[in-house]
């Protein structure tokens, strides 16, 4: 389990040992005796207890004088890199591992102006006739992310967004009266998601959850899009919503330690 040094003559061998120690307790093995983290780490005992003793020391381990585990302490190990990064970082590898589990594209975007703007995203197959990026923007009323984003909004802004957009009908099932939209947010500030069902554009159902900051303001939004041939409004409800609101929530989490200057930058 040794680590290869660093050739350049800056590899600190003690760091890269204590440190895997702290990796040899995984949630197979939250505690363990000092001749199980011997093992573990392929170091002598004598090393073990050394690096163990120094983190107890720390504050990063715990023992009764038999067994050693983890504190809490250790989270700021994490906390650290979290709080250097930003939406789109803390978001990517989160769509990732939806993708993964329903084989569907997944975006992150945020509000601007009257325009919502991807700012992470993970495709699958291409679903719309226009390609999505980084940076891509779509009327913020006609898509499942800028409801969720619309929904949050106070009710002065939400007068002002309504004064000035036009409800145009982009599918063959936009919304494009101001009464029907205002019902529509309603119905989405109460459940917590919105489903979209070929109002961007024919053949395109998509279903979103919001992502809130450490103040429970939605500043962000997740999706999941499919072509309609493939997922039923049913279908999207009792398959990709659970996954989908799970992501939101582990972004939310992420996002909660990051800078507020930084969390929602593109």
């Amino acid at each position: 389990m040794e680590t290869a040094t660093d050739p350049s003559g800056g590899y600190v061998q003690s760091l890269a040992r204590g440190l895997m120690v702290i990796r040899a307790f995984d949630e197979a093995n939250p505690e363990m005796t000092l001749s199980e983290v011997a093992r573990a780490t392929d170091l002598s005992r004598a090393a073990a207890r050394r690096f163990l003793h120094t983190l107890v020391h720390l504050g990063y381990v715990w023992t009764d004088g038999r067994v050693f585990a983890l504190t809490p302490r250790v989270l700021e190990l994490g906390f650290a890199y979290l709080s250097s990064i930003s939406l789109p970082e803390i978001a990517q590898p989160y769509l990732e591992r939806l993708v993964a589990e329903v084989h569907e594209s997944a975006s992150v975007s945020v509000l601007d102006g009257p325009d919502i703007v991807y700012v992470a995203r993970v495709p699958t197959s291409r679903i719309m006739t226009v390609s999505i990026n980084i940076g891509t923007r779509f009327p913020a009323y006609a898509t499942s992310m800028g409801r969720v984003l619309l929904a949050d909004l106070p009710p002065a802004e939400l007068d002002a967004y309504l004064s000035e957009v036009d409800l145009a009908p982009l599918g063959p099932h936009t919304i494009t009266t101001p009464a029907q939209f205002r019902e529509e947010l309603a119905r989405i500030r109460e459940q917590g998601w919105a489903l979209v069902d070929q109002e961007l554009e024919a053949g395109l159902r998509s279903i979103a959850a919001p992502i809130r900051d450490r103040s429970n303001k939605v500043v962000a939004a997740v999706n999941i899009s499919s072509h309609a041939s493939r997922t039923s409004p049913e279908d999207a409800r009792r398959d990709l919503l659970p996954p989908l609101l799970q992501t939101a929530e582990r972004i939310a989490a992420d996002l909660a330690v990051a800078p507020a200057s930084r969390a929602v930058s593109r």
